[in-house]
């Protein structure tokens, strides 16, 4: 008997699942609720685990593509396991070759073909003399049996492995599918949204002073540090709670309005990017936003990242200072109508008063659909995150 390892269903949308990882080998034994197969899909990543303890027998091999319900692999019971792989040698004597004693008549014929009796030797089995047999050790010559080894089978090189072309010059791997999917979803944005940019600059100064002189309390009380993503955040939902045509998208010739805060957060993983979405920001504090987005930094870090993690935002935040960009222009996260990108923060020189004074400067990019939103719209949208971000006791106080 055994277990089928299948592709599960993990969404309405989603119709095939890419093998993507094994964490045992062919032959290898696994433990019950022990993880053997990571899928990915072209939203998701999922661990699959063994259902029952057995040996694993991989069916497809890592990087194929699979339709849901596809059986990848199977877990034979241990039982079944070792009947199967029970030692066929050629070189062991035949139960059949040697007749039981109780199989011989005086005259030598064999009535009765049996192997012989539990816990009897094979040699007690005496043929009559005129009848010589020849020993069940005799075998064709050894050299006849052993295999030729000059020349080894080759394997093919797995789906998902790179291919080198041009005598190493190049190499050739299939796309996966989550890469895929967000190629596809980019381009449809281009394609679908009237894309524009409006740009800003925000004194970090006020924000950088406030974490410095609560953060070890914050730690203490919360335990998780106070990070920049929580005051853009709470900046973003009062935004577009004071220019709520931001929070809307289209759909077909419907103008569909939003009234609840759900902010999607760019997250880059070795795979691609995903973008989970923090619930109800406009109900929770500071602390419980950068642990809902510390949890999701570990998930996604792990590959656990669930498909309803991603759906239902209303806006998204993409943090390209974290990878030193100082200025890019984001692409719409259809179907919202708005998207804020931070930038990394620069000591620069700037007129303060009348005076050159070093700050700590962040460039600020939205882009909006203009479609729905209006250049007035956005424009007084990314000052009003300006003017929460620099006087961050306003924001606190929601004014």
């Amino acid at each position: 008997m055994a277990t089928e390892v299948k592709i599960p269903n993990v969404g309405e949308s989603i119709t095939s699942a890419n093998v993507a990882r094994w964490h045992k080998q062919d032959g290898e034994a696994v433990a019950k609720g022990e993880t053997v197969l990571t899928i990915e899909t072209d939203k998701v990543s999922n661990d699959l685990e063994a259902g029952e303890a057995g040996t694993l027998k991989i069916l497809v091999q890592e990087g194929e593509e699979v339709a849901i319900g596809t059986v990848v692999g199977l877990i034979e019971e241990a039982a079944v396991v070792a009947e199967s792989s029970a030692p066929q040698d050629s070189l062991a004597p035949q139960a059949t070759s040697v007749p039981a004693p109780e199989a011989v008549e005086a005259t030598g014929k064999v009535i009765d073909i049996k192997g012989p009796a539990a816990g009897e030797s094979i040699t007690s089995a005496k043929p009559p003399a005129q009848q010589p047999v020849a020993p069940a050790t005799q075998t064709a010559p050894a050299a006849a049996m052993k295999p030729d080894l000059s020349v080894a089978p080759s394997s093919p090189q797995p789906a998902g492995q790179p291919q080198s072309e041009d005598g190493g010059r190049t190499t050739r791997k299939k796309m996966s599918m989550l890469r895929r999917k967000i190629a596809s979803h980019l381009v449809n944005a281009q394609q679908d949204a009237a894309i524009l940019t409006t740009f800003n600059e925000v004194d970090m100064t006020a924000i950088m002073k406030l974490r410095k002189e609560v953060q070890a309390d914050f730690i203490k009380k919360h335990g998780c540090k106070l990070g920049f993503m929580s005051f853009f955040v709470k900046a973003t939902v009062q935004a577009l709670k004071d220019v709520p045509a931001i929070n809307g998208r289209i759909e077909g010739n419907d103008v569909i309005q939003n009234h609840f805060y759900d902010v999607g957060v760019a997250i880059g993983t070795e795979k691609g990017l995903v973008v989970p979405v923090l619930r109800d920001c406009g109900k929770k504090g500071f602390a419980e936003i950068e642990q809902d987005i510390l949890d999701y930094a570990v998930k996604a870090k792990d590959g656990k990242i669930q498909l309803a993690d991603l759906q239902g935002g209303v806006f998204t935040i993409s943090n390209g200072g974290v990878y030193g960009s100082l200025l890019s222009t984001p692409i719409l996260n259809p179907p919202q109508s708005g998207i804020l990108g931070m930038h990394t923060i620069q000591q620069r020189p700037m007129a303060v008063n009348g005076e050159v004074v070093i700050r700590p400067m962040m460039y600020l990019a939205m882009s909006y659909d203009h479609r729905l939103v209006d250049g007035k719209e956005a424009v007084t949208f990314l000052i009003r995150i300006k003017d929460c971000l620099e006087n961050p006791s306003r924001l606190m106080l929601e004014m």
